[in-house]
């Protein structure tokens, strides 16, 4: 191989690595608006959720997984950590540690989940999406929330379960401190 064949593989390489994890994050950015859409569009349609004793196939996944977070909490946060990514030709094989935030409807506890995505993804007409998803809890934690209602967070901008979040905002904007929806 040349110099330059191996830049282009190289190159190549990294570039799927980053697709796999973007795809990653942008699934999780998604569950955290509820945006039913944007969930979709990170799985291929014969894909398959495994969260603990509940299996979900992917026609079906946005909006059950929309549904039990809103059913119980107002808020929620994936956080992707480490993250590992072994690509063998169109599969991917990723290991993923998430850190969820869960924020109680009732106010009265917000929730820390430490687990791990273990993922196989798969690249299809050039696009990466999620084939399967297995979920472990590792642990967790609670801890008290009252300090999102303290002086020390007023005039935060608060999340939106929605496309109104001003993550979706183009361009992004500075506000005044009365506009928007804040703590």
């Amino acid at each position: 191989m040349s110099e330059l064949e191996d830049l282009r593989a190289a190159v190549a390489r990294l570039q799927d690595r980053q697709d796999i994890l973007d795809c990653i994050v942008r699934e999780c950015r998604a569950r955290d608006r509820q945006d039913t859409e944007q969930i979709a569009s990170c799985w291929w349609e014969d894909g398959v959720d495994e969260h603990g004793a509940v299996v979900t196939f992917a026609p079906d996944y946005p909006e059950r997984a929309n549904a039990g977070h809103r059913g119980a909490f107002q808020a929620t946060s994936h956080n992707i950590t480490n993250h590992l990514c072994e690509i063998d030709g169109n599969v991917a094989y990723c290991e993923s540690y998430v850190i969820g935030g869960l924020f109680w409807k009732d106010s009265s506890k917000t929730s820390i989940a430490f687990g791990r995505y273990i993922d196989q993804l798969e690249k299809r007409g050039g696009e990466w999406r999620i084939a399967v998803r297995r979920c472990t809890i590792e642990m967790t934690a609670d801890a008290d929330p009252r300090w999102v209602f303290s002086d020390a967070v007023k005039g935060f901008l608060k999340h939106q379960w929605s496309r109104q979040d001003p993550s979706y905002e183009r361009p992004v904007r500075w506000t005044a401190k009365d506009e928007g929806v804040r703590w």
